[in-house]
């Protein structure tokens, strides 16, 4: 009876430490390029600076670990097919055929979608709400922002709008599990509205425009959810009906 649980978590451990070797040979690969890197990220901001300002370093140490910080979290968005792969390696023996044919592109999906917040918030969100910001500053203000403050603010956006594109994928979960389904969903679309927009305001900066941009595109995929968990449900239900008859 211990055999079996102790190589389940052998083959876990293994699992974990190769998604964290991914991590750190992408890592390895990319920290020379830590400040062009960085440079980039802060693009959107730098843009929206008004003439004869820059960004900042108040920290002793801000202008060496935030480049550092930011190349450790580009590694792992990069490894995030691989880890996602680790992980599907070890759930793998435990489903049925008909649930690995879901899987799959499940796992296609979440990955595509996780980069596709990311991409959302850095070309379309970043530069509304930082030529907002800009632009409402006193005129005798001067911008100068801290490295280590926009990189955090920054992460924080990517999470937020990465995981928030993974609203479909959970849906379909959910009505895969049997814990909802799709006509229930859509009854509760008032109460996803109003929370959609509590969630951007708690993720987002305390301004209606980066609020609406997270809470919008949350609605909208929360649609393509239920649209989609409507399609393989009824597709599930014709495949049983099927192997009923066979």
């Amino acid at each position: 009876m211990q055999q079996p649980l102790i190589s389940h978590l052998i083959e876990l451990r293994n699992g974990l430490l190769k998604a964290v070797a991914s991590i750190f040979i992408i890592f390895i690969g990319l920290v020379y390029f830590a400040n062009d890197i960085y440079a980039y990220v802060s693009l959107p901001l730098k843009e929206q600076l008004p003439e004869g300002t820059s960004m900042i370093a108040t920290g002793v140490t801000s202008s060496f670990f935030a480049p550092f910080k930011l190349t450790m979290m580009l590694s792992f968005f990069i490894a995030i097919p691989f880890v996602l792969h680790q992980i599907w390696s070890f759930i793998a023996p435990a489903l049925y055929k008909h649930e690995k044919r879901l899987v799959i592109p499940m796992l296609l999906s979440s990955t595509v979608l996780f980069y596709a917040g990311i991409a959302f918030a850095y070309f379309l969100v970043f530069p509304v709400i930082f030529g907002f910001f800009t632009s409402v500053a006193p005129e005798d203000v001067t911008i100068a922002t801290d490295i280590e403050s926009y990189l955090n603010f920054v992460l924080k956006l990517f999470f937020a709008f990465g995981f928030a594109f993974e609203i479909p994928i959970a849906i379909i979960l959910l009505c895969w599990a049997g814990i909802t389904t799709p006509a229930t969903l859509r009854e509760k679309r008032p109460y996803v509205v109003v929370g959609a927009f509590v969630v951007g305001m708690l993720l987002t900066p305390p301004d209606i425009i980066s609020q609406s941009m997270l809470a919008i595109p949350m609605l909208i995929l929360y649609e393509v959810g239920i649209l989609v968990a409507s399609l393989y449900g009824n597709k599930s239900n014709d495949d049983d009906d099927i192997q009923e008859n066979t």
